[in-house]
């Protein structure tokens, strides 16, 4: 049963480490998916790549597992609130980002539960 919780947390950081890369590639179509309150544009953009590539390290090697997947659920949230619920209402292409919302939320459930059961293993 270990091998099965390995593989699944190792299969849920590897995405990670490709949107962060994907971040710091695409940035130009990142910048044109932010909405007009989030600040610094491209900054923040690099700055969740990096975010994204640390917490799939750091999910992968099982070092600071907790706050990582926390980290992610948080900028998870972050996402859902300014980004994929702003474009759902303002008329975007609903079908792509109603799958994105769903992709994000799906995910934020793992981290969740990731973090959770190493809550759980440390007591």
């Amino acid at each position: 049963m270990k091998n099965l919780s390995a593989i699944g947390r190792i299969l849920f950081a590897i995405p990670f480490f490709i949107f962060g890369i994907n971040h710091f590639l695409m940035l130009d179509y990142y910048v044109g998916m932010l909405t007009s309150f989030i600040p610094l544009g491209p900054y923040t953009i690099i700055l969740t790549g990096v975010v994204m590539i640390i917490a799939s390290i750091s999910i992968i090697t099982r070092k600071y597992i907790v706050q990582s997947t926390l980290t992610l659920a948080t900028l998870l949230l972050l996402f859902i609130v300014t980004i994929h619920i702003p474009h759902l209402l303002d008329g975007s292409d609903r079908t792509v980002t109603l799958i994105a919302l769903l992709k994000d939320i799906s995910l934020l459930g793992g981290s969740l539960m990731i973090a959770g059961m190493n809550i759980e293993n440390k007591k």
